[in-house]
């Protein structure tokens, strides 16, 4: 069975001489329905947020403020994403490594997922996540 690939989804934005909107909607913009919403902020200089996978769970993940890189690993290959727009969001299904890192100063990392909290969902492991990868291939 083929796993399904990260992708970046361009946003709706509309432009305005006040400021400009971006948005997005269940299931309309983005492949999932909201389950969860969270960001990350405030990240000291040098320091990395992630380094897990899910085994159920997807999120799309936009740079509301600043800028980061999130380094996916789908197990055969790393791509890094540059996300610097708050328009544009990267898609990660389940079962993909992802790291966040290279925080700019008052960056902010929105994330929206298909689930709620669940300890269990996640692979800490860089190992272990190879392993059952490689279980699904």
């Amino acid at each position: 069975m083929q796993m399904p690939e990260p992708y970046i989804i361009e946003l709706p934005k509309i432009l305005d001489e006040r400021g400009n909107l971006s948005f997005f909607q269940n299931e309309q913009h983005i492949p999932f329905k909201i389950q969860r919403v969270y960001w990350i902020y405030d990240v000291p200089g040098g320091e990395v947020r992630g380094s897990h996978a899910f085994k159920q769970q997807a999120e799309l993940i936009v740079a509301l403020s600043g800028s980061f890189d999130l380094v996916l690993h789908d197990g055969k290959k790393e791509i890094k994403y540059s996300l610097n727009r708050s328009y544009m969001g990267v898609y990660i299904p389940q079962m993909i490594w992802r790291r966040l890192e290279n925080f700019s100063t008052n960056s902010l990392a929105l994330v929206s997922a298909n689930t709620v909290f669940d300890e269990q969902d996640y692979i800490r492991d860089f190992n272990e996540f190879l392993a059952l990868k490689n279980e699904h291939l």
